[in-house]
């Protein structure tokens, strides 16, 4: 097999910097890991697995500051996803994966390929995906290629999902500027599996079969991990070749066989793990790491939909919906049979062998011959200078930004018509979240609840992210990231279990950026300590920049919890008349980043108030004891718009209204972002006792009232609004603004 170039030209030509790979790096390979020159194949291969994307080895040095195991954790980082302990024998599996760049270039394949990477993800565990989530950024409504984008990616969405029947039940969506050049698509997956059937991601017992199972190998994808380990410009934003293209009808076939072997042959099946960022080599690489042993491969057996593929392409592409499976030998006719049975290819292109080699043979050629060690364990942890942005330092000088408010009325108008914070059911209306008839709560709520079938019990899940608030403050942003995620759980009536992450960021290469991941971690493990709620999974997504722009430093947070009654679900929406209103929490001046200031000022900036953890888990507590004693028919967490917003939503379902009073709070208060509040209802007969329980964390602020108008008093203001005509702009906000004409 003639390679493209000899390992001597490509020490001149250094092809291999186009692929991420540093001079540094190469040299170390060559001279250190190989005493030799690495052929054309085996530095393609060294490129994508030292890739960020793959070895996260800027990355991992602050990733160990998180904490990632309490009694119910069962695996936490290293396998394809997190998996937690639900009692009776039970578990929740479940990750969270980012599509950033791919769904910036060809937004409908990037977003589509994104969810069905994540859902192999969760089967490859041995569970049955249940649920899926997303949090997305995009730049603002004004821009017709913005608006273009958005409905692809929404579309590549749910065709996708929809098409594997499995459910939407929950996310997020954010208008920004700074992610115009580079939108985040960041797409979690809730599976549900037996504790026996969990599977790793390992190959080993020599003479064992490497099969490799599901959809032909074609050119597309190719060099995707390198491709989202590089800053991001215009220059590469019609990289598509980078993109791959998904057939979710193909995944189903391939879910149900997969998990068909698991569930009823597993003695057959050493390990299983999805072929995702890339390719072949990252999943049989990976494995036989796990499984500290060698690997032989022919690439000749590889099932290919395209003629003349190379080594290097074969290995490296990220064409969807296939899997590598080791297989006890003997079995390898039996493992066939089932997936011929699904028309899927199963093929043994193979074997597990002494010593721990990594050996690839192509066209009757040996092409690659390494250690198994230099493309998973070896690579080069790269040490990152850090410094405290300037910005954050001119803050601090600066005096704070106090808005004025004269009419609280009109600006609860104007802010729920915020693309940020209006309806955005004309995107999820597009998904389906009721396939299955296992959705308690589906989108719109704080959370979505997904019930267990033959169990009375359920599972609460959210994401969450705000990168303003990152932005202006990295340690306490990042708590005000996992606390508002926890605060979402709770008010779904859910025991926060764990959490997955996608931490997207800009390139850490840069001291300021580097600082804000580090910091906004820092700040993330603080909240998942007290919280009790470690981190599981995830996914680190730098470079997320465009012309040297980067976008706000933009952590993820996806939450699970689980609600062991469902008659403790509670709902978002007040619809009991009669009943009392309260605040958890307390409300302070706090607009910095706040959607409010983007309003009137067109920009954000100011410092953050620190987060008082411990006494939000303290009072969470009590509430959730309170759910589960039935004392709180209602509860909605208070964020984007401030406690306006928050009481004007939890009117929208129904034909209730509120009679607030809120004397003690200034005008510009009703639209503070104070981190950890929410709001709840309380039947009347329940509130001697609620107030004994919650003590000073809770504030009685109204009544709910069946006028169907949000009426409250302030310190010298005061509104009372028609929520019917609330509802409508709020409803009609963000259809009008995806139909701007130009």
């Amino acid at each position: 097999m003639k390679q493209a170039m000899t390992p001597e030209e490509i020490k001149k030509q250094k092809p291999y910097l186009d692929w991420s790979l540093t001079e540094k790096e190469y040299n170390y390979i060559a001279d250190q890991l190989l005493g030799r020159l690495p052929n054309y194949t085996e530095t393609g291969l060294f490129a994508a697995m030292w890739s960020e994307h793959c070895s996260y080895k800027k990355s991992k040095p602050v990733l160990r500051l998180f904490p990632n195991k309490n009694a119910r954790v069962l695996q936490g980082p290293g396998e394809g996803a997190g998996v937690v302990d639900i009692d009776d024998g039970q578990a929740v599996v479940f990750k969270a994966e980012s599509h950033n760049h791919p769904t910036t270039v060809e937004p409908y394949q990037g977003a589509a390929t994104g969810v069905g990477g994540i859902l192999r993800d969760i089967f490859s565990m041995g569970a049955r995906p249940i649920a899926s989530l997303d949090s997305l950024h995009f730049g603002e409504l004004t821009d017709p290629q913005m608006r273009m984008k958005v409905a692809q990616t929404i579309k590549g969405i749910g065709d996708y999902g929809n098409c594997m029947g499995i459910p939407t039940v929950a996310g997020e969506t954010t208008f920004d500027p700074c992610y115009q050049g580079n939108i985040l698509c960041n797409a979690m997956s809730v599976g549900l599996m037996n504790q026996k059937d969990l599977q790793q991601g390992k190959a080993a017992g020599i003479g064992n079969a490497v099969m490799y199972v599901g959809a032909k190998t074609g050119r597309d994808g190719i060099h995707g991990a390198t491709f989202a380990s590089a800053d991001f410009s215009d220059e590469n934003a019609t990289q598509r070749s980078a993109v791959q293209v998904g057939d979710p009808f193909m995944e189903k076939l391939l879910m149900e066989a997969c998990l068909e072997l698991i569930q009823k042959h597993a003695d057959w099946l050493v390990g299983i793990q999805d072929m995702g960022a890339a390719g072949i080599v990252s999943s049989s690489a990976e494995m036989a790491s796990e499984g500290q042993s060698g690997m032989k491969l022919n690439l000749d057996l590889v099932p290919q939909r395209e003629t003349g593929m190379s080594a290097y392409e074969i290995m490296l592409s990220e064409s969807q919906e296939r899997m590598l499976l080791c297989v006890v030998k003997g079995h390898e006719k039996d493992v066939r049979e089932i997936f011929n049975r699904y028309d899927l290819d199963a093929v043994t292109i193979g074997r597990i062998i002494e010593g721990h080699d990594y050996i690839l043979e192509h066209d009757g050629e040996e092409v690659c011959h390494i250690p198994v060690s230099t493309l998973t364990d070896d690579v080069l942890e790269e040490p990152s200078t850090e410094r405290e942005p300037q910005r954050l330092q001119t803050a601090r000088e600066e005096p704070v930004w106090q808005p004025v408010v004269n009419e609280p009325g009109q600006v609860l108008r104007q802010l729920l018509q915020q693309a940020t914070i209006a309806s955005d059911e004309v995107l999820t209306q597009q998904y389906d979240s009721q396939v299955r008839t296992s959705t308690v709560v589906g989108p719109g709520s704080d959370a979505g609840v997904i019930r267990i079938r033959g169990y009375h019990k359920g599972l609460a899940m959210t994401t969450d992210g705000n990168g303003r608030f990152v932005y202006l403050d990295p340690e306490i942003g990042g708590q005000m990231a996992v606390t508002e995620a926890y605060l979402n759980i709770v008010a779904s009536g859910a025991e926060p279990l764990a959490i997955t992450d996608c931490l997207n960021y800009g390139d850490p290469n840069d001291p300021e950026i580097f600082w804000e991941l580090h910091h906004s971690i820092e700040g993330m493990a603080t909240a998942c300590c007290i919280f009790d709620t470690p981190v599981i999974s995830g996914n680190v997504s730098l470079y997320n920049e465009n012309n040297g722009r980067a976008i706000y430093p933009t952590p993820m947070v996806g939450m699970v919890g689980l609600i062991k009654n469902l008659d403790h679900v509670i709902s978002s929406f007040a619809t009991h008349a009669g009943d009392d209103v309260y605040l958890i929490g307390q409300t302070g001046n706090d607009y910095a980043g706040s959607e409010l200031q983007k309003l009137m000022t067109g920009q954000i900036s100011g410092t953050l108030s620190k987060v008082n953890l411990q006494r939000i888990q303290e009072y969470c507590g009590r509430l959730h004891s309170e759910m589960v004693a039935g004392h709180v028919t209602a509860a909605h967490d208070v964020s984007e718009g401030g406690l306006g917003v928050a009481f004007a939503e939890m009117l929208f379902a129904g034909k209730t209204g509120m009679n607030l009073d809120l004397r003690d709070l200034t005008a510009p208060q009703l639209f503070s972002e104070t981190a950890g509040r929410m709001v709840v209802t309380v039947p009347t007969a329940f509130k001697k006792e609620f107030e004994n329980v919650m003590g000073n964390d809770a504030r009685w602020v109204g009544t709910v009232t069946n006028t169907h108008w949000l009426e409250g008093h302030l310190q010298g203001a005061d509104f009372n609004e028609d929520l019917a005509e609330l509802k409508r702009e709020y409803k009609e906000a963000l259809p009008c603004q995806l139909k701007l004409k130009d």
